[in-house]
């Protein structure tokens, strides 16, 4: 029992008696249940879910979520089911554990679509009650905490990924104890050497500055005493990850980020605020354009508090930030705060945050609904994590949030979808404005409608907010499909030359829905739409004369080795692949994709290996038109020195070789050494090469290759 000792004197400050007994034996069933399972550092492994709920007893959680925390694996890695955690426990304690759990008894194609499925299913779980993400935070923090005994590869993947993820959601929520903590060890174990040498750096720095500190430390305590304030007066010491970032970001060096002074104030209620506010503008010069009032319109978390930056003594700015002790709660703990009031009976303070926190997870709500696939619900989860924001008015002088970046096309469909499927124009503070351009704090938008408009694919181009994203890709989506389902009625009806389609009988129609195995007539019209299925060998099914079809035609219905030109698919719907990025002359197959028709893939593409082995009447051997005309996309991945102006260099390079990029994107190798991998336009492989053959005698290129998600995941 001395692993539990120091959770049990945690927990027995705010929890009753029996609840804590509960808590006991949630750990004597864990134990139990992990006996003989060790962690990679070769500790047992009831020490991680007894940490875990260490970290939320911190937060003052309640019991229920402590006995899921030390049962947060039990589903996962033991014999133990949800229906035992209900039996012995309660429901809500094995939805808790159910929602943490990852997926692990299901099988899927990839461990990327593994992934994204566990992810959804733990954004939804969070949905339904958010101590499954609380949960999964102090999870990640623990693992974060001892990623020393990882290999190094492991050790980069999963901080990218609670760098890209877990911190995203930690801020959305307000948590910035585990937010701060998630990033510096993401930090740590991204970029070690880095960590270390700023974290000297910001140690000697620390000391350098103590004098003036202290100087302007006794100023503001005098001056808020002299006009009878009472205050908490602190440093606010910025953390490594963000100086790193705003040094990265804003290109900036080490002596420009710690040059600036950061203070909080901490005061007993809103007024005082303001009042304080007003002594620090009279103590020091305010700099314009760089207060803003956090209290009167909180952020998208419920973060409250006032922020303003000074010219202090010589010059040196100052940063105040001033709120009550509540709103410094809520900084720190957001939604988990909601707990510890609601022990001191005072659960008012927290309403801000748990009401933002409960629209954002209505909004994740909708767009799991309106999204095809987890990999799109993902992505647009992804995009909804913005770290700031802007607050935009209705005409009637409602506050609308969207993230930095919104156009007005974002602000109509967080008005209502339907603003925004018929969006046609904008007017802001009363004067015309662009659909594309990006709105500004405190404009005034009003989104003039039209019953006949419709969402238009550009708009994709420039929406920020994953609510426009989704619903715009929703609305495309099906207007896609009534397309696939009148070109399949047109082609269908040409098959069957002389004989009328609608002379074919109710159970003929039936007869080939059920061979075919769709659910509907119209669903196999679609899919002849969209090159799923050919008009001929159904035209033949419906008369019921399918023999002399297949011989006319040299079809057999489980004969795919035969070899179909592209220039052969007119009226089939045509998609290059992504991941493999398939230029005229290369050695090409097709796969018969629902919704996409025929997707044209290398024939090495690994990403159909699966497919043709296990549903090879789903691929086809495919070969060029002799001229094929048109525009194709091809990948590039350069591997250079970046010396100052050589991407400059590098992209005027691909442009005079006639080819526009549609995307390029850049990471970082080692020291100076970067992989910039490109989208660009080509028209044939002789296009390519010489584009490839022009990057290549740059004199900062080390290597340059045609790059493709295939092979960077085998690579």
């Amino acid at each position: 029992m001395y692993l539990f000792e120091g959770l049990n004197n945690k927990i027995s400050e705010y929890l009753l008696p029996e609840q804590v007994e509960e808590v006991k034996r949630a750990f004597l069933v864990g134990k139990v249940a992990h006996e003989g399972q060790l962690r990679s550092s070769g500790d047992p492994y009831i020490t991680h879910p007894i940490a875990v709920a260490g970290i939320l007893a911190d937060m003052r959680l309640d019991h229920e979520t402590l006995v899921a925390a030390i049962l947060h694996d039990v589903i996962e890695d033991t014999t133990l089911t949800k229906a035992d955690l209900a039996e012995q426990f309660s429901d809500t304690v094995a939805d808790l554990v159910e929602g943490v759990s990852k997926l692990d008894k299901l099988q899927f194609g990839s461990q990327k679509e593994a992934q994204a499925e566990n992810f959804r299913k733990m954004i939804m779980a969070m949905v339904q009650d958010i101590r499954v993400i609380l949960i999964k935070l102090a999870d990640r923090t623990h693992n974060m905490r001892t990623l020393g005994a990882l290999r190094p590869a492991k050790r980069r993947r999963i901080a990218r990924e609670t760098l890209e993820i877990y911190v995203p959601i930690a801020h959305r929520l307000g948590i910035h104890d585990i937010k701060n903590e998630l990033e510096d060890l993401g930090f740590m174990a991204m970029y070690p050497m880095r960590h270390r040498a700023l974290g000297a750096a910001v140690k000697q720095a620390r000391g350098n500055r103590k004098e003036i500190i202290d100087n302007i430390f006794s100023e503001i305590e005098s001056r808020l005493k002299e006009n009878h304030i009472q205050a908490h007066v602190a440093g606010r010491e910025k953390h490594l990850y963000s100086i790193y970032r705003k040094m990265k970001n804003k290109e900036l060096m080490f002596n420009d980020v710690m040059d600036i002074y950061a203070f909080r104030l901490v005061v007993s209620d809103n007024d005082s605020c303001y009042r304080a506010l007003g002594v620090m503008h009279g103590l020091y010069k305010p700099i314009e354009g760089r207060f803003k009032d956090y209290i009167a319109i909180p952020r998208m978390n419920g973060y409250q508090s006032l922020h303003t930056s000074l010219v202090g003594p010589h010059g040196i700015p100052v940063e105040i930030q001033i709120r009550t002790e509540e709103m410094d709660q809520m900084a720190d703990k957001g939604v988990a705060a909601h707990w510890a009031y609601k022990e001191k009976g005072n659960d008012s303070v927290t309403t801000t945050a748990q009401v933002r926190a409960r629209k954002w997870m209505n909004t994740l709500l909708e767009l799991q609904q309106s999204a095809s696939s987890s990999f799109e619900f993902i992505e647009n989860v992804k995009t909804d994590l913005f770290p700031d924001e802007i607050y935009v008015f209705t005409p009637d002088g409602r506050i609308i949030e969207l993230p930095t970046g919104s156009t007005a096309v974002d602000f109509a469909y967080a008005v209502h979808s339907d603003v925004g499927n018929s969006c046609v124009g904008v007017r802001v503070d009363r004067r015309p404005w662009s659909l594309s351009r990006a709105l500004e704090t405190g404009q005034s938008v009003e989104i003039i409608t039209s019953p006949r408009a419709k969402p238009n694919a550009n708009w994709l181009n420039f929406v920020v907010s994953a609510k426009a994203r989704s619903y715009i890709r929703q609305y495309l989506k099906k207007q896609r499909s009534e397309e696939a389902l009148s070109m399949g009625n047109r082609l269908l009806r040409h098959a069957l030359g002389s004989k009328k389609l609608d002379e074919i009988s109710q159970a003929d129609r039936d007869r080939v829905v059920a061979e075919t195995k769709h659910s509907s007539f119209d669903e196999l019209l679609a899919d002849i739409g969209l090159g799923n299925e050919f008009s001929a060998i159904i035209a033949r099914r419906l008369v019921g004369d399918n023999e002399d079809e297949v011989h006319d035609h040299n079809i057999h219905d489980h004969d795919y080795s035969r070899r179909v030109a592209i220039k052969g698919t007119e009226g089939l719907l045509v998609t290059y692949a992504r991941c493999c990025h398939p230029v005229p002359d290369d050695e090409v197959i097709a796969l018969l994709s629902p919704g996409k028709g025929m997707v044209i893939h290398q024939s090495g593409c690994r990403n159909i290996a699966r497919i043709n082995k296990e549903e090879p009447h789903r691929v086809l051997a495919m070969h060029w038109d002799d001229d094929p005309q048109g525009e194709f996309k091809a990948a590039l991945r350069v591997e250079l020195v970046n010396h100052q102006g050589t991407l400059a260099t590098l992209t005027k390079t691909v442009v005079t070789a006639d080819s526009n990029i549609i995307s390029l994107q850049t990471e970082e190798k080692e020291s100076n050494i970067y992989f910039i991998d490109m989208e660009l336009t080509i028209n044939n492989r002789l296009h390519l090469a010489n584009i490839m053959r022009k990057i290549r005698v740059m004199p900062e290129v080390q290597r340059v290759s045609r790059h493709s998600q295939y092979r960077q995941s085998h690579s």
